[in-house]
């Protein structure tokens, strides 16, 4: 067992058995705060709130406006099902919300007041019944704040792996969860993959991604800059370029050295590119293709002469954004699509955060005699042949009514 995966192990069984104790040894332990109530009450929440820069609140409401309306875009493409697939079998699925969701919101280096926008407000317009929110006793409470706006119906000052717990397993004032989401530092993700079955959980996200395609159209400037705006999330950022023009290439790589020279995050930005950075010449166009669905980053950027075109043709990437316009940093921050997306090329199976990750579709089905008469018979073979004789009296029986009746 691994030293993070212990440490989790440990915590974890410390709160499920102990409960608000344990979370209070571990904050002490971890984060430095001696609180023993660990729910954030209406007086501190309006006190956050008032705390709040209006034009910083204006922005926040801004994101939560555009985040609120695709995600309620999305859910109006999630319908329930009735069909008659034969005379008198019917079969359908509902949609239901889960019912209480976790958000784990991140302290992290910065306040990132979007973070809880991402988790939260998906949740609210799928219908969950309660969401909970945790974040970090010493987040900046502008976060406070930012949970507010963007409906917890409650907000916990518990971080770390001892907020995942207290979310999967309950404790005397943390309810437990249907699922937990959100992103967090290594404790957070290993105690997310070892609840896993207690509870759902949206991923495990990993160090941040960004991918740039470009052709010889390509702005080296721009390039840079995108490649850079991410780099600054973390010194394990995975940042690349794909092209298919060396020259470029060349040129994008002197501009980030250009960039680091002047940019203030450059001691975080820097080492993510010396460690992570990439920059891959491709042949042709399906060759570059063909290496960005082997990546599947999680933030993948065309600069190319018909985006649009070569959008269609890619598979795998958590989101993607289509000409030199798009930026990561729209999506991160407010312009309405989720930014909690699959990293380490799990965009080859699975998507982002979004409002289906709070819905279940849930089958049922219901027959009329006529149908009974239709499915009856092959279900009584099949269950013979398979040796499954409680199977074929539960199907020969309701037949055998059916010819008495």
């Amino acid at each position: 067992m691994g030293e993070i995966e212990g440490i989790v192990s440990g915590v974890l069984e410390d709160v499920r058995t102990a409960g608000d104790a344990a979370v209070a040894r571990y904050a002490r332990k971890f984060d430095r705060s001696d609180a023993t109530e660990f729910e954030v009450g209406p007086t501190d929440r309006e006190a956050a709130l008032d705390a709040l820069d209006p034009q910083t609140r204006a922005d926040t409401e801004f994101a939560i406006d555009n985040v609120r309306a695709f995600a309620e875009a999305q859910r109006a493409t999630i319908a329930p099902l009735d069909m008659e697939i034969r005379p008198g079998v019917h079969l359908g699925h509902r949609v239901i919300p889960i019912a209480r969701a976790g958000a784990y919101v991140p302290g992290g280096r910065y306040p990132l007041l979007s973070a809880p926008i991402m988790t939260i407000v998906p949740a609210r317009v799928a219908g969950v019944d309660e969401v909970i929110a945790c974040l970090p006793p010493n987040a900046h409470p502008a976060m406070i704040a930012g949970c507010h706006l963007a409906g917890a119906d409650r907000i916990f000052r518990i971080g770390g792996a001892q907020a995942i717990a207290a979310m999967a397993y309950g404790t005397e004032t943390v309810p437990a969860v249907d699922k937990i989401v959100g992103p967090g530092n290594a404790f957070v993700n290993e105690a997310k993959r070892q609840v896993f079955g207690t509870v759902g959980i949206d991923q495990l996200a990993g160090p941040s991604e960004i991918y740039i395609l470009a052709d010889e159209s390509g702005d080296p400037e721009m390039i840079a800059t995108d490649l850079l705006a991410q780099a600054e999330h973390d010194v394990r950022t995975r940042v690349g370029l794909i092209t298919t023009d060396e020259t470029l290439a060349r040129a994008a790589e002197d501009e980030v050295a250009r960039q680091l020279n002047k940019l203030a995050t450059a001691d975080v930005a820097a080492a993510a590119w010396d460690d992570y950075g990439e920059i891959a010449v491709c042949e042709d166009e399906a060759a570059m293709i063909a290496y960005s669905d082997h990546i599947a980053a999680e933030h993948l950027h065309i600069h190319t002469v018909d985006p649009h075109a070569l959008a269609g043709r890619l598979r795998n990437y958590g989101s993607l954004f289509i000409g030199p316009l798009a930026s990561v940093v729209y999506s991160d921050k407010c312009c309405g699509t989720n930014h909690t997306l699959p990293t380490m090329a799990a965009g080859r199976y699975t998507g982002g955060l979004w409002v289906g990750a709070f819905l279940k579709v849930a089958t049922h089905q219901w027959l009329e005699p006529e149908g009974v008469a239709a499915v009856a018979p092959p279900a009584v073979r099949q269950s013979r042949s398979e040796g499954l004789d409680g199977h074929r009296r539960a199907a020969q029986l309701r037949l055998d009514r059916l010819q008495i009746g």
